[in-house]
C-alpha cells in the first residue's frame, strides 16, 4: 500500500545537486546526492509517507515536476539551488500549484555571497531551512510531514 497523495512528499533538486559529494565538499560536504535522497526518504517512511526524488539542471524541467506534483502529492521539499536567486519562473510555480513548501539548502546562504541571500522561493515557501547540511532535509521531511498530518514516529508503510 502507498500513502495517499496527501501523505506523499516530492523532492526536488535543482541544478548541480548531481554533483554533490564531489562538488567543493568544503562549502557543501561529501554526502551524495543519493545520500541526500535516502536521508529524505528514511524521514518520510517513518511518518508514514512516501516520498518521490527528482533532480535537473533544467529549469522547465523542474516546473513541469512542480506541476506534475498538484494531484499527486501533498508538499514540496525544494532546493533549487542557483535558481533559488535567478528563476521567478520556479516560485511561481509553486506558488500556482498551492501546495506546502519547505525549502533547503545544504550551506548557510546567508554567510556566502550577497547574491545567494535573496531567494525567490523563500516567498511561497512555509519554511526555509538553511545551513544544516544533509540533514537539513531530514528537517524539511520531518516539518512537511507534520503540516500534513502525517502522525509522529509511525512506521513505514509497505
Amino acid at each position: 500500500m502507498t500513502a495517499a497523495p496527501s501523505l506523499s512528499i516530492l523532492l526536488l533538486n535543482g541544478p548541480n545537486l548531481n554533483l554533490l559529494g564531489t562538488r567543493e565538499p568544503g562549502i557543501y560536504g561529501t554526502s551524495t546526492l543519493a545520500d541526500v535522497e535516502e536521508t529524505a526518504r528514511t524521514a518520510a517512511a517513518a511518518r508514514g509517507c512516501t516520498l518521490r526524488a527528482f533532480q535537473s539542471n533544467s529549469e522547465g524541467a523542474l516546473i513541469d515536476a512542480i506541476h506534475g506534483a498538484a494531484g499527486t502529492a501533498g508538499g514540496i521539499v525544494i532546493n533549487a539551488g542557483a535558481y533559488t536567486h535567478t528563476s521567478i519562473a520556479i516560485a511561481d510555480a509553486l506558488a500556482a500549484v498551492g501546495l506546502p513548501v519547505v525549502e533547503v539548502h545544504l550551506s548557510n546562504v546567508h554567510r556566502r555571497e550577497a547574491f545567494r541571500h535573496t531567494s525567490y522561493i523563500s516567498a511561497v515557501a512555509g519554511a526555509v531551512i538553511v545551513g544544516a547540511g544533509i540533514e537539513g532535509y531530514r528537517f524539511a521531511v520531518e516539518h512537511l510531514a507534520a503540516r500534513l498530518g502525517a502522525p509522529a514516529g509511525t512506521s513505514p508503510k509497505s
